[in-house]
């Protein structure tokens, strides 16, 4: 378990364990590869970040997964598995998200991307283009920083 202080003063706990809270996850993370590279949606207010959202009533977390990163960027995923959990302390209270990493198929035109934008491919070292003012507070936390490291030990792994 990584445990940490988020910008906002929160605690956050991550885990690469399946069932490491007594909360069940209500929000998903995508972090989504396309090619050599990754596949990230521009949000209206917050700037590029990887999709995600909040689980439907009756949907699986696979599903919204699926679901969030299509509205969000039109891609259609080919794999996607569970990486990580993480719970955050808020004020208003804990909330847990279940984050994925997923490699994109193809990327389909929508006629609406909801509340973001549209797709936005980016190439290169994501650990430090994710610094940069068009990106998200959501891109320079501390969670995607230990996923990205994760899926690069996985992916060296399996070389």
């Amino acid at each position: 378990m990584i445990r940490f202080l988020d910008d906002n003063g929160n605690k956050v706990e991550l885990s690469f364990s399946q069932g490491a809270f007594e909360e069940e996850a209500k929000h998903v993370l995508v972090i989504c590869q396309f090619g050599e590279g990754w596949l990230l949606t521009n949000h209206k207010q917050r700037g590029l970040e990887f999709p995600g959202g909040k689980r439907e009533p009756g949907e699986t977390l696979e599903e919204a997964a699926r679901r969030e990163a299509y509205e969000e960027t039109g891609a259609i995923l080919a794999d996607l598995n569970l990486l990580a959990q993480y719970r955050v302390q808020d004020v208003v209270g804990p909330f847990v998200k279940s984050v994925f990493w997923g490699k994109v198929k193809r990327i389909d035109e929508t006629s609406s991307y909801h509340e973001t934008n549209g797709p936005v491919t980016v190439n290169g070292d994501i650990l430090q283009l994710r610094f940069g003012e068009e990106y998200s507070f959501i891109m320079k936390d501390r969670v995607v920083e230990e996923c990205i490291t994760h899926i690069q030990t996985l992916q060296k792994e399996k070389e």
